[in-house]
């Protein structure tokens, strides 16, 4: 599986919106589900900072997520620039891919 994971820091006056967009059935999953091999979406708030969310998006391979942003370049750009206004910051922390122990 291929995993990738973002951090927010979220405008407290956008808190439900950006909850909206973000969950696992919002906007983004709903682009994300065009194309397959996605897995579905994670959304989680950190119980200490609840303007700090995390999103785990879950593919069945890199080659899967790479076509996605490949195919549906303009509406990832467009929803992007929708959600701008909603967050104090964002960061990748990372693309991930599962441990098959059993291909060594």
């Amino acid at each position: 599986m291929y995993i990738i994971i973002w951090e927010y820091e979220v405008k407290p006056a956008s808190l439900a919106e950006f909850e909206n967009i973000y969950a696992p059935d919002g906007a983004w999953a709903k682009l994300f589900k065009k194309q397959a091999g996605y897995i579905g979406t994670e959304l989680l708030r950190d119980e200490n900072q609840p303007q700090r969310y995390l999103t785990i998006d879950q593919w069945a391979t890199q080659e899967d997520y790479e076509a996605f942003r490949t195919k549906w370049k303009k509406e990832y750009e467009a929803l992007d620039a929708q959600c701008e206004g909603l967050t104090e910051r964002e960061s990748l922390l990372g693309n991930w891919e599962t441990v098959n122990r059993e291909a060594r």
